[in-house]
């Protein structure tokens, strides 16, 4: 019985601390849904882009590459400024300063067309999350969209 006991208060506390640093950086999405959507490519004046949007056709993320600087830019629609977005992948995770343009009312981060955490996107298991502090994170499936728009940014 005291076993018993000491599991359940154990997994109590386990489900507790997840709820707790369900947010934060060293997360663990492995088995969060992802939202339904799709992705969709196109080629842009200056280099491409992936956009995810929900089943509302509301964008969610877009991922763009910027030819000519050789970065890859990812967005996501906010209502408020954060510092950073905590990109979080099967493999890899990290958190990335970001920039708020209120015109547009979107985060952003840049990174270069090489920087490993893209390889780690490209090829995530099913998921990735995008995580801005203050706000659900945002989990998406993983298509091969991303890839085609870092492969363009390296090409």
């Amino acid at each position: 019985m005291r076993f018993v006991i000491t599991a359940a208060f154990a997994l109590a506390a386990a489900s507790s601390l997840h709820a707790q640093t369900a947010t934060q950086p060293g997360a663990d999405y492995s088995i969060a849904a992802p939202i339904a959507g799709s992705w969709t490519y196109a080629a842009t004046t200056d280099g491409s882009a992936a956009t995810f949007r929900n089943l509302s056709a509301a964008p969610q993320l877009t991922v763009r590459c910027i030819r000519a600087t050789r970065r890859v830019s990812i967005a996501k629609p906010a209502s408020a400024p954060a510092a950073s977005l905590t990109l979080w992948t099967s493999n890899a995770s990290r958190v990335v300063p970001a920039s708020f343009d209120p015109t547009t009312a979107m985060i952003s981060i840049q990174l270069a067309a090489y920087d490993p955490l893209l390889d780690a996107l490209a090829f995530s298991r099913a998921r990735f999350a995008v995580v801005a502090a203050g706000s659900p994170p945002l989990v998406l499936p993983a298509w091969p969209e991303i890839a085609r728009v870092i492969e363009d940014c390296r090409a």
